[in-house]
């Protein structure tokens, strides 16, 4: 019994496009675009070209550079999650690495394998393309969480500025200098916006547009609704900042409940393909009467529609909306 080595390779070379384009990342644009960085990066930039208004441009064309790119073919799929990962990479950078990577897995895949030349190109168009949506992905999931996370105590903030005394756009101006990123950086857009004009409640609304996010939009409707009628915004936003916190907790708990049948989910439907994969590695043989069966392609058309069902099925029974 002979073990193949080609899918360990496939997946050493998937791991090393999704470190290679985080190091492109890092290196290019500095340590301070990481989420993990004390400093946020909008104040980084400022320190080190002292220029507002440039800073300022700067970040709000990094920040709707990928919803206007939506037209683009093939972009089209990672417009929404790079926008919300705050990707600074330019639409055509971020094509321009697909095509790199690709290339790469495709002298990775020639020198670890012995497969074909159109099975290689597959293969590498799949984890060049694959590997940068992943890597997208997963920056706009952390991104948001943290986002999340981040907004109760954010409100809390502006509530104590507000009770002593401070405008709300020097509340607002305070949270980006307190906080880390990513809200920071946010909210320091905002800020430098309305300092050269703009409305805040619109500011706000755009913002939580863009992220497409429920209790920024809260936040924004009421400080548009206090510019308009007036009211203690100080009471307004404490009573909000609790609500947050309660639906945050709520959907928590949603979470943990609902884990089991996700990943039950998942198990369902990648049992069978990792039973199938590993069958085959053990014995290449195993199927080859069966292939030879008019009903076996069928078959497995039916098999894989009903897997790819299930996993869509399980996964509107636990999309509880908090």
């Amino acid at each position: 019994m002979s073990i193949s080595a080609e899918p360990i390779i496939y997946a050493l070379i998937f791991v090393g496009v999704l470190v290679l384009v985080e190091g492109v990342y890092l290196t290019i644009f500095g340590r301070s675009i990481s989420l993990n960085s004390r400093v946020n990066r909008r104040l980084e930039m400022l320190d080190k070209s002292g220029n507002r208004e440039e800073v300022m441009e700067k970040l709000r064309k990094e920040m709707q550079q990928h919803l206007k790119a939506r037209n683009i073919p093939i972009y089209a799929i990672l417009s929404e999650k790079a926008q919300k990962a705050a990707i600074a990479f330019t639409p055509r950078q971020l094509i321009m690495l697909m095509v790199a990577v690709t290339g790469l897995a495709f002298v990775g895949l020639s020198i670890g394998t012995d497969t074909s030349v159109p099975v290689r190109v597959l293969l590498a168009v799949v984890i060049g393309v694959g590997g940068v949506f992943t890597w997208i992905n997963m920056k706009a999931n952390k991104r948001m969480a943290m986002f999340e996370e981040q907004l109760p105590d954010a409100i809390e903030l502006m509530v104590r500025s507000l009770r002593v005394g401070h405008p709300f756009a020097s509340a607002i101006s305070i949270v980006s200098n307190e906080v880390a990123d990513p809200l920071a950086t946010e909210f320091g857009i905002i800020a430098d916006e309305a300092a050269y004009g703009r409305d805040m409640g619109e500011a706000l609304k755009d913002l939580a547009e863009r992220l497409d996010m429920q209790d920024l939009r809260f936040l924004a409707v009421a400080v548009t609704i206090q510019q308009q009628s007036g009211g203690n915004l100080a009471e307004i936003l404490d009573g909000l900042a609790k609500v947050i916190r309660a639906r945050f907790r709520l959907f928590r708990r949603v979470k943990a409940i609902t884990a089991e049948a996700k990943w039950s989910g998942k198990f369902l439907s990648g049992f069978p393909i990792l039973a199938l994969i590993g069958i085959q590695l053990i014995d290449p043989n195993y199927y080859d009467e069966a292939m030879e069966h008019p009903y076996f392609i069928p078959a497995c058309l039916i098999v894989g529609t009903f897997l790819v069902a299930n996993l869509f099925v399980m996964r509107a029974l636990v999309n509880i909306k908090v």
